[in-house]
């Protein structure tokens, strides 16, 4: 039986996770996310899997099966299913995120074929089977997939760890595990994100004990800012609030979806009297009751911007003032480092209460060494394919292995677009680079119309500025009417506006009525890449900056109408 595995995301990267596993030309695929971009991707919102292989082979897959409802892992089903229908499996609260995510980029989920499985479901594709394993994770219903094919099974983890304090709705079910362990395991495609890290039940528990001592020592208001999708997090802040008898506020708007979701499903148990929705603030609405704990959430950056629309009094809801406890319990995550800084600086000037949770107590329920060795001692795969996380944290399960007796050659450290391949159980062999694969960048709901043209000249704007110039000329009478005026955006004080600002007017003066003087028609486009090209070399020369630069000339007829 001929077996072939690969991911067109997800290797040698936190998040944009997509793996495919072909039994016999019939294609299982494992979740299509996306990941946050970098601060050097200027404007971008997310990037997902360059999927087109999928696309091509439509016809070979049998479903795509989602994990759980974490972005990394769901964000880009919208636009995959735009490209492809196929059927998509999933548990019930994660396919609910699935339509809310479908209905936010217009679709009618209706018009997809989506599957709600429970959580050990066991499904069958002719002579192969995919069962569902539950799994902790920081989301409910949250699983892995047992693929179990002739030559053996295939096991994907996704995001797991063995955190037997979580909430009972939140634990491995390791009967299913053991179920599966008896069956002969071909490949153990693992999480890789925690694997540098030991298990340590005192620092989980840490976080428990500062955020009960803040709150418990807090006279007035409290507020705590959080992720949205940490659902077991949000969970433990209210079971303490209500401790204390302390009513809860969540704000954030995509928290409420989710928010809402998990309480429809019994995930989040919040008693009505104890939820306040809270109004926006005027002369008699402050918002400010003592036996308040505010909720901050959001993704990735929101939590830090909110708190500082708050710090600055121009948030809606909440002023942050002295007598207020601030509890920050959101670890800064690739491309917010900066935010965060900023964000916690603020906060101490604000003379509240600031309590910063370290980093280190703020667990993301991913498996540690310690839980993927106990892992790999459960199933005894034959090989073993780390996925999900940077090539460092990939090459830490290599190592985590060696350590487990398994030599260097049954272990794959692949790449996106790598072909692992099974002839059978003793043929394997890598093909490099055998599938494309890459980035797709999205700005705002479109897909794939940002290219680098745009990403540099956002890079410039970013770095440089913006300088405008706009004059109105007449063609036929070959004259400018008029004022020239200059617009600077990011580039220019006010000293070096006065330094520059009349020579930029005369070279764009000079230029215009030169080409004016010896051109028979007007060419628009050709007099802007004159203007432009000198203006930047003057700028150049006099101030070594670089701004994007666009002159805009108006043409304006003899009868003083302006015309495109």
């Amino acid at each position: 039986m001929k077996i072939q595995v690969f991911a067109l995301g997800g290797l040698g990267e936190n998040g944009k996770n997509l793996y495919v596993i072909d039994v016999e030309e019939r294609l299982f695929v494992f979740d299509a996310g996306m990941k946050y971009p970098s601060r050097e991707l200027f404007g971008i919102d997310e990037i997902i899997p360059d999927f087109r292989v999928l696309v091509q082979k439509k016809d070979q897959i049998e479903g795509i099966f989602m994990s759980h409802a974490h972005n990394e892992h769901i964000g880009a089903i919208a636009h995959l299913l735009k490209e492809i229908d196929v059927p998509v499996y999933a548990t019930n609260f994660t396919m609910q995120l699935i339509k809310d995510t479908l209905k936010e980029h217009g679709l009618n989920p209706d018009d997809y074929k989506l599957k709600t499985v429970p959580e050990y479901a066991m499904i069958k594709f002719g002579n192969v089977k995919v069962s569902f394993f539950k799994t902790t994770h920081s989301i409910p219903e949250s699983v892995g997939f047992a693929l179990q094919t002739l030559a053996g099974t295939i096991v994907y983890t996704s995001n797991f760890s063995f955190d037997q304090v979580a909430d009972v709705r939140y634990q491995t079910d390791f009967n299913k595990l053991t179920e599966i362990a008896e069956s002969k395991t071909l490949l153990l495609m693992t999480e890789s994100l925690g694997s540098q890290d030991i298990y340590d039940g005192n620092k989980r528990e840490m976080f428990d004990h500062l955020v009960n001592e803040a709150i418990f020592t807090a006279t007035d208001r409290v507020i705590i800012s959080l992720y949205s999708s940490d659902l077991m997090q949000i969970q433990k802040i209210v079971n303490i609030a209500l401790k204390y008898d302390k009513r809860v506020a969540i704000i954030g708007r995509k928290a409420q979806r989710i928010v809402d979701i998990a309480i429809e499903n019994n995930y989040l148990s919040i008693p009505d009297d104890k939820l306040v929705y809270l109004k926006f603030i005027d002369e008699k609405t402050k918002n400010d009751d003592p036996d308040l704990v505010c909720l901050v959430t959001g993704d990735r950056h929101e939590p830090y911007y909110m708190l500082q629309r708050m710090l600055r009094k121009a948030d809606n809801l909440i002023h942050i003032n002295e007598n207020d406890t601030i509890i920050v319990a959101t670890a800064p995550i690739s491309g917010t480092e900066r935010i965060a800084a900023k964000t916690i600086n603020l906060l101490y000037r604000s003379n509240a209460k600031i309590n910063v949770i370290d980093k280190e107590y703020l667990t993301g329920n991913n498996a540690t060494a310690d839980e993927i060795k106990m892992l790999i001692n459960m199933l005894k795969p034959k090989y073993i394919m780390p996925v999900i996380g940077e090539y460092s944290k990939m090459y830490k399960v290599l190592n985590i292995a060696k350590t487990m007796g398994y030599d260097e050659s049954r272990v794959f450290l692949l790449d996106n677009g790598d072909l692992l391949r099974f002839d059978d159980e003793e043929r394997v062999f890598v093909q490099k680079g055998r599938y494309r694969n890459g980035d797709v960048l999205i700005d705002g709901l479109g897909l794939g119309d940002i290219n680098d043209i745009v990403l540099h000249d956002r890079e410039l704007l970013s770095e440089d500025g913006v300088l405008i110039c706009i004059a109105h000329v007449d063609p036929l009478a070959k004259e400018i009417s008029g004022e020239v005026e200059l617009i600077t955006k990011g580039f220019l004080t006010e000293s070096d506006i006065k330094m520059v600002e009349e020579e930029i007017k005369n070279i764009f003066i000079s230029r215009i009525n030169a080409y004016l003087e010896t051109s028979k028609y007007v060419n628009w486009n050709e007099i802007k890449y004159t203007l432009r090209d000198e203006i930047n070399k003057y700028l150049f020369k006099e101030l070594r900056r670089r701004p994007v630069t666009i002159p805009v000339l108006i043409s304006v007829e003899d009868n003083g109408n302006d015309q495109a």
